[in-house]
């Protein structure tokens, strides 16, 4: 779950809701809603292609990405307050609690929903995105942020699916020959494959 479904960033912030719902067979199951349209209908399709009524009918491995969009949570101006007369955001506040405190508010929705799905029992697994800083970003957060987005999932007993050591220059960005091409933000054809033959050595 993640791209499929939307855009990143709908799914930082409280995105979905729990409870019992129509499920469109006989009888109603616990399950979750996610609250746009677009991206309810297409759960509830995929659920069905999966022959499943809810996400605790899965019996294979979740893949989810839901809060990983660190270059959002790293957007400059969210960051301006914190900035020194240098322009730069100390890194003594990106190690802060109070930085980790901001960054989980950010994506409390996507880690609601790990909560969520690990208490239901699921194997989840979770790939870093691509290691890329678009314009509209800070390097400094975008990879601090990451850092804490990290150890929230460890922390939860999601499995990490990380190629970063794999696919990044010595500055921790993304080598070019896994960058989508005129795109700030995406791998490309070659990291899709390290990620999808990382997923079926996994036993997805």
């Amino acid at each position: 779950m993640g791209g499929p479904l939307g855009s990143g960033r709908d799914f930082l912030g409280p995105f979905f809701d729990t409870g019992v719902f129509d499920t469109g067979t006989d009888t109603d199951a616990p399950d979750l809603t996610f609250r746009q349209t677009e991206p309810q209908r297409l759960y509830r399709e995929h659920l069905d292609t999966l022959d499943v009524s809810a996400l605790a009918g899965l019996s294979m491995p979740l893949v989810c990405t839901f809060g990983l969009s660190a270059h959002t949570v790293a957007t400059r101006q969210n960051w301006d307050l914190y900035r020194d007369r240098h322009d730069t955001v100390p890194d003594t506040f990106l190690r802060s609690r109070l930085f980790a405190d901001l960054v989980r508010a950010t994506v409390r929705g996507a880690l609601a929903f790990y909560d969520h799905a690990v208490a239901l029992g699921l194997r989840v697994l979770a790939p870093l995105p691509p290691q890329r800083v678009p314009g509209m970003s800070d390097p400094d957060v975008f990879f601090a942020a990451q850092n804490v987005l990290v150890d929230e999932l460890t922390a939860r007993g999601v499995e990490l699916v990380d190629l970063r050591a794999r696919v990044t220059d010595t500055t921790g960005l993304q080598r070019p020959a896994f960058c989508q091409a005129d795109d700030t933000i995406h791998g490309n054809l070659a990291f899709g494959r390290l990620v999808v033959s990382e997923l079926l050595d996994r036993g997805l």
